[in-house]
């Protein structure tokens, strides 16, 4: 069952309206239903960021999470209302926080999910990355984490390759292996899955896996040249 599916099918268990959703005050979501709104409000919202909606941030909303053609009248109110301003912002934040506290790769995936987003128009601005900046401090991860986070997304090619690792550039044989083969398998499709992330997240976690083995080899290549 996809995440569209469950929201359409649970929202009928709460009597907030969209507006008291997307503001923040409505009673608390729990389990996928939580994380189906969160990320609806978070992604949109991330879209707005800037000021302003592209079509091309909308048209990768859409093939992100492969909304089916019957359901996207109600998920485009949705995302459309939640798009309208950066209200509530903080709340669908810490509610992913809290509800993944112990699957912080869960909470990487969601930072994953709004860089594609933030990306769709050929780049960032730096209020979008204050937004993804603000989100992953209240996801609970270091600044050291983000940075590693978002040289996987912006420009991975022209990255610092270490910083795609997060390791240090003088880091020994085994702490490169070590960090490379983790984030390969927290990555890996198989492991999204595990962790219970939507499949619609498939693509963005490969596009990363793309970027971390690109880094790992220029390392590599680096190394055996010197």
């Amino acid at each position: 069952m996809s995440i569209w599916t469950r929201l359409r099918d649970n929202l009928s268990r709460f009597s907030a309206s969209f507006e008291q959703l997307l503001s923040g005050h409505a009673p608390a979501a729990e389990g996928g239903l939580a994380f189906t709104i969160g990320m609806i409000a978070l992604t949109a919202k991330m879209a707005f960021a800037d000021g302003k909606v592209s079509a091309a941030e909308t048209e990768v909303f859409h093939r992100l999470f492969q909304v089916p053609p019957r359901e996207r009248r109600n998920i485009a109110r949705f995302f459309d209302l939640a798009r309208q301003s950066m209200a509530g912002f903080e709340t669908y934040a810490h509610d992913l926080a809290r509800l993944f506290r112990d699957k912080p790769g869960v909470l990487e995936d969601v930072l994953d999910a709004l860089f594609a987003i933030a990306l769709a128009d050929g780049g960032i601005h730096p209020r979008e990355l204050d937004y993804l900046a603000l989100a992953a401090e209240i996801f609970g991860f270091s600044q050291e984490e983000f940075d590693r986070i978002r040289a996987c997304h912006m420009d991975p090619e022209l990255s610092d390759p270490y910083r795609v690792l997060g390791v240090a550039p003088d880091c020994d044989e085994e702490e490169l292996k070590q960090a490379y083969r983790r984030l390969v398998r927290e990555n890996h499709p198989d492991s999204l899955i595990g962790r219970g992330v939507p499949a619609e997240f498939v693509a963005v976690a490969t596009a990363k896996l793309a970027a971390i083995n690109r880094a790992h080899d220029e390392i590599m290549r680096r190394r055996q040249a010197a």
